[in-house]
């Protein structure tokens, strides 16, 4: 079967469920899958998928998981002893033929609590699903090659303080085996510039350092659960700073777009949180004027780390490094280019949460196509709020 650990999955599901044990214990949610990518025909595989889905449901955390959750600094133990005692319930997912043709529908429906570990494995496992069926006899010495390459690039890029990258390419790795051989190469021959991975499992037995901190569905959870809709990124990070104390000090920065993040994230939390990650938009105009508003809230950006994440490969971070060297601490999040990068095209594949507690939220990328909500009334309500331009509407305000 493609997924036998519930730890093979990314860290940062791990540091939201913990927030969501402590503050939203109660919250209901709703998460729906869609694949991004044109002509590609998922439907043959439902039977599989289903399968692969049921033995996800059976799962437990071993003792030597359990031991290996309660060893990291910022994982309490009371989140631990809940995790003895948890599983994935299959009664909340469903797997079913999509609306338009060739389109499947997964849609996941209850306790945020209990579901909020279905994304990432679920993802994986549509991808491997899909490849085993597609690409059956793939050969990955032309993988190899070119992990060679990219290793060899990182080895010999001069900027200072060292190009740093981490792995993020769980959900859309092309195997699970192919997956652990690119980790197992890069803690053999990635450092000092490979820092770990965001995939706890693969951390765990290659003892290397599982990476991560908070996801854009925690903040959208937020827009149901804060006090009012205006306030819920600054209720979202105040929340956060209260459950970690200092400790995975990382804020996502385009759940409402970068300049409403930037209109939020004032002062207190530019001393308070580490750094900022990229996830959408133009990565150079987003890194200069982050450095612009550190350094006019009287925040040395050069203590400061620039995460970015946004469909890189190893070029591109490369002309990033280059750009802010010297000027904060850069490092990135490597996905489909260091676990989907054996040939064929990978899959653009996204399960997102869609509702808690019966209202809907929405995340308003910087890239338009990132852009998912299933109530269009409630997202251009949203840009309101929150005063976000839509290029495809007048503007929201005069």
């Amino acid at each position: 079967m493609i997924i036998n650990s519930l730890l093979d999955t990314d860290l940062y599901k791990f540091s939201m469920m913990q927030v969501t044990l402590h503050h939203f214990p109660g919250a209901q949610v709703e998460y729906k899958f869609k694949c991004r990518t044109p002509n590609v025909n998922l439907r043959p595989f439902i039977a599989q998928i289903r399968e692969e889905i049921s033995h996800l449901c059976t799962l437990h955390f071993t003792e030597d998981e359990l031991a290996y959750l309660r060893s990291l600094r910022f994982i309490k133990s009371d989140f631990v002893d809940f995790l003895g005692l948890f599983h994935l319930p299959e009664k909340c997912i469903t797997v079913t033929e999509g609306e338009a043709d060739n389109e499947i529908a997964i849609t996941v429906k209850g306790p945020w609590l209990h579901t909020i570990m279905f994304e990432i494995p679920v993802l994986a496992i549509v991808n491997e699903v899909y490849t085993r069926n597609t690409y059956p006899d793939q050969d990955f010495d032309e993988a190899r090659h070119r992990l060679q390459q990219k290793i060899k690039l990182v080895h010999e890029l001069d900027v200072p303080g060292g190009f740093k990258f981490v792995d993020y390419g769980t959900r859309r790795r092309f195997s699970r085996a192919w997956h652990e051989e690119v980790i197992k190469t890069l803690v053999e021959q990635g450092q000092p510039a490979f820092l770990g991975t965001s995939n706890v499992l693969l951390a765990k037995n290659y003892k290397t350092v599982p990476m991560g901190s908070m996801a854009h569905e925690y903040l959208q959870a937020c827009q149901a659960l804060g006090p009012r809709l205006r306030d819920s990124q600054t209720f979202a990070l105040e929340k956060w700073a209260m459950e970690y104390r200092g400790d995975l000090g990382i804020a996502l920065s385009d759940v409402y777009g970068f300049d409403a993040f930037l209109r939020d994230f004032d002062m207190y939390f530019c001393k308070l949180f580490d750094g900022c990650r990229h996830d959408s938009g133009d990565p150079f105009e987003w890194g200069e004027k982050l450095i612009e508003h550190y350094q006019k809230n009287r925040v040395d950006p050069r203590q400061k780390s620039f995460i970015f994440s946004d469909g890189l490969d190893f070029p591109l971070a490369a002309q990033i490094a280059k750009q802010f060297a010297g000027r904060c601490k850069v490092s990135f999040g490597i996905g489909t280019n260091l676990t989907n990068d054996v040939g064929p095209e990978a899959l653009q594949i996204v399960m997102k949460m869609v509702r808690c507690n019966g209202q809907p939220v929405a995340k308003i990328s910087d890239e338009p196509n990132k852009t998912m909500c299933d109530d269009e009334e409630y997202l251009q309500y949203l840009r309101y709020v929150f005063d976000v331009p839509d290029a495809k509407r007048p503007p929201l305000r005069p």
